[in-house]
């Protein structure tokens, strides 16, 4: 097992990989956050708590709850009320 790497034994490209992939967990995590916050609380399934919990879980939390955590609307088509 190789051991652990210091950022100075870091390529160009591999320091770029782990910021980006810091930059979009971050992401994900402050939109997760704020789609809870303004979400009311009949379109999420289960508690809000629990979702803001979970999207500390690097990447698979808020993608859990992108996913899974919120109710989807019946009746909308490409965000507009159906017509029939």
């Amino acid at each position: 097992m190789a051991g652990k790497k210091s950022w100075r034994d870091m390529s160009k490209g591999q320091r770029l990989s782990v910021v980006l992939s810091g930059a979009v967990n971050l992401a994900l995590l402050v939109a997760a956050q704020r789609s809870i916050g303004r979400t009311p609380d009949s379109q999420i399934r289960g508690k809000k708590a629990l979702w803001r919990a979970a999207s500390f879980i690097n990447f698979f939390g808020p993608v859990s709850y992108f996913l899974f955590g919120r109710r989807r609307e019946s009746g909308l088509v490409g965000g507009t009320p159906a017509t029939r």
